[in-house]
């Protein structure tokens, strides 16, 4: 009578154990992509160049061109257009702080940051950067300032 009950407890602690396994190669995953996104050498460079409203910093990691979306300005620029668009809004909105809210990876290779840009008038812009992959390296090929 005893036979049945020991399997099935043995088939309950490998189900559980196999669970445990699995959900802590998740944890690890998902930690490991997050601190190699923050690790990343351009993805820092973008991130402090927006803390710092450093607009020639941010165009450096520019593709050649790239969707840009800043308040009524909304289309694909050069490099050198860009930057000047960047560097009127961050005159005109100096930054207060900058703190990265989500980010993540595609498949592709392709990055993406969340983050929120607050002025020193205390008006926050919700900010997305998607950097991919080129023959320069990761550049950002997309970048919107949208006021929250």
């Amino acid at each position: 009578m005893l036979m049945p009950i020991i399997p099935a407890l043995n088939n309950t602690v490998v189900m559980k154990k196999i669970i445990q396994t699995t959900l802590l190669f998740a944890f690890l995953f998902g930690a490991a992509e997050l601190i190699g996104q923050q690790d990343n050498p351009v993805i820092t460079k973008v991130h402090n160049a927006i803390r710092q409203a450093n607009a020639a910093t941010l165009a450096s990691c520019f593709h050649s061109t790239l969707d840009l979306e800043i308040g009524d300005t909304d289309g694909n620029f050069s490099k050198n257009q860009a930057e000047m668009i960047v560097k009127d809004f961050f005159t005109r909105n100096p930054v207060k702080s900058f703190t990265i809210k989500h980010q993540g990876s595609s498949d592709d290779g392709s990055k993406y940051s969340i983050g929120l840009y607050v002025t020193k008038s205390n008006l926050s812009y919700r900010v997305y950067v998607l950097l991919k992959q080129s023959d320069e390296g990761l550049r950002i090929n997309q970048l919107q300032f949208e006021e929250d």
